[in-house]
């Protein structure tokens, strides 16, 4: 608290249009899923289509992080930030007039690229213009805000589907673009002053890596785990990804400083990021539409279902970022939150729910969960990041958290679509048997172009049917007095050919996440810092003659610190300095 009313206004402004800037990307990202079902009914979108308008945004945005991290650094954070919003707004307004499924995933892919380019100045703009004692601070506020900033992004587009139609939500999209625009146009901007050459090999790798490896997962599910096709993007993407981390190592100019993953804390708090990611997302796709869909509510009633995670995220996120500082326990509070996390959606999948209360003990679990490992992760990764490499160290949080929300998108999605299909075939020929019989009926009792016009509408009905939840539930509501029969039929065979593969995801997302959990109980060191890291941190000296001298063994070189200064290293390696060596002598 003392940190908080010492801050100067400069730096809490910094902090405030940053963190603003965040939530809306991440608003973006996860306040679509809210619409899902009103957007596929506009545009005819089907199962899988759908799962393509949530990955377009999260793919482009995961892809194009490292680069646009970079790209702040040379160019100017501030600079960069300007030019996301200026994408994202045009992308959002032009995604109000999209009427099919291709263009709607194209808009959303467009406004990913502005997200790319907005997301990691945010946070390189804190770690770069705030004094280093209030550093951990503004870490901290952003975190939390990316945290928040998903469930308050499904709540506003609850409210706003309330009243007005989907295209509402991508006006407001536009609207809060432009206000940050002109409110980042009041702070301060930063880049590093010895860049070196851009490394465009690099970015091109990193981005090919992670388009393939997600597009490989998104389209598993509906093709198959063994098709050719589906083989070569999940192979080739990890190949991919290997042949960026060698090139990478040998690069004198490297996009991205792989060295830094030999530093423990770092490593564990990018995994961490991921993990917690995927689980979010993973359970946000299946909740809200099972809530939607299954329980019947409304858009703004199902967002404030999600409310009691802000609560138990809020009450639990201070506590953790003081006691992990406090007692050097990164490794527990990772290791338990994201365990924490993964019971809690595991226990979602393994019941069945008649009534929202029951939900809410494995949701405050994942709540829990999230408090406790959010906020450390994201200071481990930025506190070993060199301080000119701020905006690569805040593209690798930012890398991480959207790479874990593609791929828990991909997931959890395309197990509930391809479910689906399999399942929804039986459904849809029991109704297309019943209208046919309704429609020989008519014929039977003196009126036979009835017959004719049934087996038409019998045909239109079945393909609604199989297209996803959100259709065939709208098909039912509108044949529900002229076809009560046929109506139950459709509704009942629908939630039940989706509720089987709602709890799959589930138990997916909470197995995997447990496995996580496992690595980084592995992997985590104690403390934030790379000093006296589990052996990444060698011995802190005495001070001589009131000097402060601390030598501290990075990665491959020792370097010694005096006074803030570098007195010797290895030659070529300066740039693995952390930028909180100094701050941490007197820790």
């Amino acid at each position: 608290m003392k940190k908080l009313r010492d801050m100067d206004l400069r730096s809490a402004w910094v902090i405030a249009v940053a963190s603003v800037a965040v939530s809306m990307v991440i608003a973006a990202m996860a306040g679509l899923t809210t619409a899902l079902p009103e957007i596929a009914l506009a545009t005819g979108a089907d199962s899988g289509e759908m799962t393509w308008i949530m990955d377009g945004y999260t793919l482009a945005l995961a892809a194009l992080l490292l680069p646009a991290g970079a790209l702040g650094d040379r160019l100017g954070r501030r600079e960069v930030l300007i030019a996301g919003l200026v994408i994202f707004g045009v992308a959002s307004l032009v995604s109000v007039w999209c009427t099919d499924p291709a263009s709607m995933i194209t808009a959303r892919a467009a406004c990913g690229v502005g997200a790319a380019l907005i997301m990691p100045t945010t946070l390189s703009l804190i770690t770069t213009g705030v004094p280093a004692d209030k550093r951990e601070l503004g870490i901290s506020i952003w975190a939390a805000v990316v945290g928040a900033g998903a469930i308050f992004g499904i709540l506003g587009t609850g409210v706003l589907l309330e009243f007005f139609s989907w295209e509402s939500i991508f006006l407001m999209f536009a609207a809060v673009a432009a206000t940050i625009l002109v409110l980042s146009l009041t702070i301060a901007t930063s880049k590093d002053p010895d860049p070196g050459r851009f490394d465009a090999a690099g970015a091109l790798t990193s981005v090919a890596a992670v388009t393939v490896f997600i597009f490989g997962l998104v389209e598993a599910p509906h093709l198959g785990w063994t098709a050719p096709l589906v083989l070569v993007c999940l192979i080739g993407g990890i190949g991919l990804m290997v042949a960026f981390y060698v090139a990478e190592a040998r690069n004198p100019s490297p996009l991205l400083d792989v060295n830094l993953f030999r530093n423990r804390a770092f490593a564990a708090g990018s995994f961490s990021v991921l993990v917690q990611f995927f689980l979010s997302f993973g359970l946000f796709v299946v909740f809200l539409q099972q809530v939607q869909l299954i329980f019947g509510y409304s858009p703004l009633k199902s967002a404030v279902a999600l409310m009691p995670i802000v609560v138990g995220v809020a009450a639990t996120a201070p506590f953790a970022t003081l006691a992990v500082v406090r007692w050097n326990a990164l490794r527990l509070f990772l290791t338990l939150g994201i365990t924490a996390g993964g019971i809690g959606v595991l226990v979602l999948g393994l019941f069945d729910y008649d009534e929202y209360w029951q939900l809410l003990i494995p949701m405050m679990a994942f709540a829990i969960g999230l408090g406790l490992s959010g906020a450390p992760s994201t200071a481990a990764i930025m506190t070993n990041t060199p301080q000119d490499n701020q905006g690569v160290g805040s593209a690798v949080n930012d890398t991480a958290r959207e790479l874990g929300a593609a791929i828990g998108i991909a997931i959890s999605g395309s197990i509930m679509a391809a479910g689906f299909d399999a399942r929804i075939g039986g459904t849809a020929d029991r109704a297309h048997e019943e209208i046919t019989e309704l429609g020989r009926q008519a014929a039977a009792a003196g009126d036979p172009g009835v017959a004719q016009e049934a087996a038409r509408q019998a045909d239109v009905v079945a393909e609604h049917v199989r297209q996803s939840l959100a259709e065939a539930l709208a098909v039912a509501d509108g044949m529900r007095e002229q076809a009560p029969g046929v109506a139950a039929t459709i509704v009942d065979g629908a939630r039940e050919a989706w509720t089987g593969p709602m709890g799959q995801a589930y138990l997916v997302v909470g197995i995997v996440t447990l496995v996580g959990a496992a690595v980084l109980a592995w992997l985590t060191p104690n403390r934030v810092s790379a000093l006296e890291a589990d052996g990444d941190v060698a011995v802190e000296a005495e001070p001589e003659a009131g000097a402060e001298l601390i030598a501290v063994a990075v990665q491959d070189g020792v370097y010694a610190v005096q006074d803030g200064k570098e007195l010797d290293g290895p030659s070529g390696s300066a740039d693995h300095t952390p930028a909180n060596v100094t701050r941490n002598t007197n820790s």
